[in-house]
């Protein structure tokens, strides 16, 4: 079996993006106030259902297939990607959170190796592609209102989630991670992760609007 740190060297060459590995291993993790944190990615999530809402839901599915102008993933495509990870993670955030305990602390500081996932996806931090694992392509072919409705779905819960996460432990409370189960990161980067990875993917899908 392969030790934890070689899957994330591995996985660090797959994506191309070992360059701010160093710099955040070596940063001191502060404590964040758990209530902003969740607060401030509630409002990530309802900004993300309000732009599916209003836009995707209402667009013809010829404009939700078609590619992106430099042959990248259309609408649907960027929104299925999501829905995989989707179909893994909030299943895992919720097994995790009904078995939280009685402790509650009110902040929430999260490990370094968490804090270079969130970086690495965020489009604010994260500006090199990252290819994807072969799981998570999706076809060029989708029942595209159907994928719109599921992201939705799936948004809807993760807002559940993380309204349960503020009587949770983020930091003791701790997720297996999809392509390498053996690592396991903090709920609270858990969070800070996915819903990053959504809104980078979540920018892809309104540039095909030109």
């Amino acid at each position: 079996m392969f030790r934890s740190s070689e899957i994330l060297v591995n996985t660090m060459i797959y994506s191309g993006l070992g360059g701010h590995f160093c710099d955040t291993k070596h940063r001191i993790m502060k404590a964040k106030n758990k209530a902003d944190l969740l607060r401030t990615l509630e409002a990530r999530v309802e900004n993300h259902i309000a732009t599916a809402t209003d836009i995707f839901q209402n667009l013809p599915e010829q404009l939700l297939l078609q590619p992106a102008a430099n042959g990248g993933w259309s609408i649907a495509q960027c929104l299925e990607h999501l829905n995989r990870y989707g179909d893994y993670y909030l299943p895992a955030i919720a097994q995790q959170l009904a078995a939280a305990g009685a402790k509650n602390p009110d902040t929430f500081r999260g490990s370094w190796l968490g804090s270079y996932f969130t970086r690495m996806m965020d489009p604010a931090t994260g500006a090199k592609k990252v290819k994807a694992f072969k799981a998570y392509i999706p076809p060029p072919q989708l029942d595209a209102y159907a994928v719109v409705a599921a992201f939705l779905h799936q948004q809807e819960q993760l807002l559940r989630l993380l309204e349960r996460g503020r009587d949770a432990d983020l930091d003791g409370l701790k997720v297996p991670v999809s392509i390498a189960r053996w690592i396991r990161l903090k709920l609270g980067d858990v969070f800070q992760f996915v819903i990053a990875h959504n809104e980078r993917h979540m920018q892809q899908a309104v540039r095909n609007l030109g």
